[in-house]
């Protein structure tokens, strides 16, 4: 039988090598320059910093990562905000462009949090967050939520508490599990992160919603790793290091682990896609970085429970 101890190198060669690979293709992430570039292609790049900002910064929180990997996460890091976000002028610009877009602030608070600063970007967001367009922006139940979360985060009273917008989400209800169909179960991946703070928490998950997933998260994880859908099973992986007794089933690592590539990349579905550099680390990226995302959790929560209690 397969022990945490046994299955923690595996969960660190995961991470390792999609970092090797994020690393490798760096100059993916340049947003481009507005001036010269089509504008609707800048903002179309700012999702892919956005995630990486944002799993990156977890796993220096996390304090797993190895040596090599530390040093590695830093400067890739300081490299998006420096070329990657020409150092905040982009985020500048898009608030310019789009006043009332959240997007802004929800790439600048990770960034923040490692110490990078834009003083006229952080005065914008206070002031736009004041108003009415801004309180009652539309959007899904989980979206709302996770505005909830950046707000606090920035410093700004949120809109709507955590509790008010968990409560409307599709998990928030407990509906049948086996209506969860993918686009739903990417919406109660996100409601968890959201919830939990992005795994720092797993206490703030509500009780009821952590026996529902207790119940049903394996089933959902078994399902997607046959239909080989490794970018949704890596989501479900990370929501399952976010409960409060993480099950780091071993048999699901396993396949997941198998799926990844040599050089590193995660494969959003089936196999490896081939094409032309851009176009694979198009299809390529977000799975890649949740692969990073579900091995920082799933070894910070296996070292938590090979740590003796404390005194």
């Amino acid at each position: 039988m397969t022990t945490t101890v046994d299955l923690a190198p595996l969960l660190h060669r995961v991470g390792a090598g999609a970092l090797d690979w994020l690393d490798a293709h760096r100059e993916q992430f340049r947003a481009g320059d507005p001036a010269v570039t089509p504008p609707d292609l800048v903002k179309s790049r700012f999702k892919q910093i956005g995630e990486l900002g944002l799993v990156g910064r977890i796993l220096i929180r996390e304090g797993v990562a190895g040596s090599q990997q530390a040093v590695q996460i830093e400067n890739l890091l300081d490299f998006v905000w420096r070329e990657g976000l020409r150092g905040g002028t982009l985020l500048d610009w898009l608030q310019r462009d789009e006043p009332f877009s959240p997007i802004p602030m929800e790439l600048y608070v990770p960034f923040r949090e490692l110490g990078y600063r834009d003083p006229a970007l952080e005065e914008h967001i206070r002031l736009v967050s004041r108003t009415t367009s801004w309180q009652v922006l539309e959007g899904p139940p989980n979206r709302r939520l996770g505005l909830s979360r950046f707000e606090a985060r920035a410093g700004l009273t949120p809109g709507t508490s955590a509790e008010e917008a968990a409560a409307h989400t599709w998990l928030g209800h407990t509906p049948e599990p086996w209506s969860a169909d993918s686009h739903m179960a990417y919406a109660v991946t996100h409601t968890v992160f959201h919830l939990t703070d992005w795994g720092r928490h797993p206490e703030r998950l509500p009780a009821a919603l952590g026996d529902y997933l207790r119940l049903w998260l394996p089933a959902w994880t078994d399902e997607w790793a046959a239909a080989r859908h490794w970018d949704l099973l890596g989501e479900l992986l990370v929501v399952d290091a976010c409960l409060p007794v993480p099950a780091l089933d071993p048999g699901v690592w396993q396949r997941y682990a198998a799926a990844q590539q040599p050089e590193g990349a995660m494969p959003a579905r089936g196999a490896m896609p081939e094409g032309d550099t851009e176009e694979v680390f198009e299809a390529v990226h977000h799975p890649t970085i949740v692969a990073l995302f579900a091995s920082t959790m799933a070894v910070s929560r296996a070292m938590s429970a090979l740590s003796p209690p404390g005194p």
